[in-house]
């Protein structure tokens, strides 16, 4: 079958995403910058994915923190009162709202001049089929929105007819979509939103260091092609799939599921500390025989008993489709690009695009 086509990364498409995500940057106030000790512009990060952005684009002229460490679970962080008081001082804040609620309340609270709220920027991308992304959307919605696109138009064909069968009649079944508020944060996984967020990041550090803006700028940029040929490698690499449907432990790949007309089926909800229920795990187990699923994903900070267990029961094979939520000597790879590769060929393997 065809996965949906969707628009590439175009330069257009970008420079508006960065004009219309000026809105999703708050300044709470006018004066100077946060810096570190080196003369750095202090930047706080909340969890990986942020990190890896403002590194990328800060180079040399900031220092990064992150308020979640290594093999940390980011959705249930805790902020210490020193943590506090670094938000305070940062020059400029980079999160992700609805993924941490500390984060968001300490955020809120901290007064910092400049903060970029990721899932705004986000929703300036290009989405697939046109127009802009919803990020607002319930989890459930992402790689359902338009089924027609990859091959579910006929919900029979599927046994799509009753959403009972995926598990959605209760939607505490594991496939919640409620511990974020009922939204997806994950805007990260999927390459053109991230490409928004990484403009918006840029400009943000364009303003709160004015002074090494046309470095931010030209980082950024780099960046955003970077990802650019990691959106052509996705597309390419997961067109013409023997099935569209992948099980995995953590509804995390909405946004990518979306990106690339697949079709994510989630053991646990947002949350991956969420259990199923006896029902969801029934339906998870109509789902993999019914679209000739070939693989159980489990992720590398997060405990795999389940997964397994699932596998085991329906003799199907196990992998790793990592969230990227955090590096540790577990990835597979050493940064966000590196990790997505891997993902996608695990992605190829069990869909049957190799």
């Amino acid at each position: 079958m065809n996965a949906r086509r969707r628009p590439l990364i175009s330069a257009t498409a970008v420079a508006g995403a960065c004009t219309l995500a000026l809105s999703a940057l708050t300044a709470c106030g006018s004066g100077d910058a946060g810096t570190a000790e080196d003369g750095k512009l202090a930047v706080v990060a909340s969890f990986y994915p942020m990190e890896f952005l403002a590194e990328e684009i800060g180079g040399e002229h900031v220092a990064v923190s992150t308020l979640t460490g290594p093999g940390v679970d980011p959705h249930d962080l805790v902020i210490s009162p020193r943590q506090t008081a670094e938000l305070t001082e940062a020059g400029l804040v980079v999160y992700v709202e609805g993924l941490q609620p500390a984060v968001d309340e300490a955020v809120k609270q901290s007064g910092v001049d400049h903060v970029v709220e990721a899932s705004g920027l986000a929703e300036q991308a290009p989405r697939p089929g046109g127009g802009t992304e919803t990020h607002g959307a319930p989890a459930e919605e992402h790689g359902h929105e338009d089924e027609g696109d990859h091959g579910h138009e006929e919900e029979g064909d599927h046994g799509h007819e009753e959403e009972g069968d995926h598990g959605h009649e209760d939607e505490g079944d594991g496939h919640d979509g409620h511990d974020h508020g009922g939204l997806d944060p994950h805007v990260w996984l999927d390459p053109v939103q991230y490409a928004a967020v990484a403009e918006g990041v840029g400009e943000a550090l364009a303003e709160a260091d004015p002074d090494h803006a046309a470095d931010y700028r030209k980082n950024a940029d780099a960046l955003v092609a970077e990802l650019g040929e990691l959106d052509t490698a996705f597309e390419e690499g997961l067109s013409n799939p023997e099935t569209d449907t992948f099980i995995t432990s953590h509804a995390a790949f909405g946004h990518l599921a979306a990106r690339y007309g697949l079709h994510e089926e989630a053991i646990a909800g947002i949350s991956p500390e969420a259990e199923p229920s006896g029902a969801r795990m029934k339906d998870l187990h109509a789902v993999a025989e019914r679209e000739n699923v070939t693989t159980v994903f489990f992720e590398t900070n997060a405990s795999d008993g389940t997964v397994r267990a699932l596998a085991t029961d329906l003799n199907l094979e196990t992998d790793v489709l990592d969230p990227l939520e955090g590096i540790t000597d577990a990835s597979r790879g050493d940064d966000y690009l590196a990790v997505m590769r891997a993902n996608l060929a695990a992605l190829q393997k069990a869909l049957g695009t190799e």
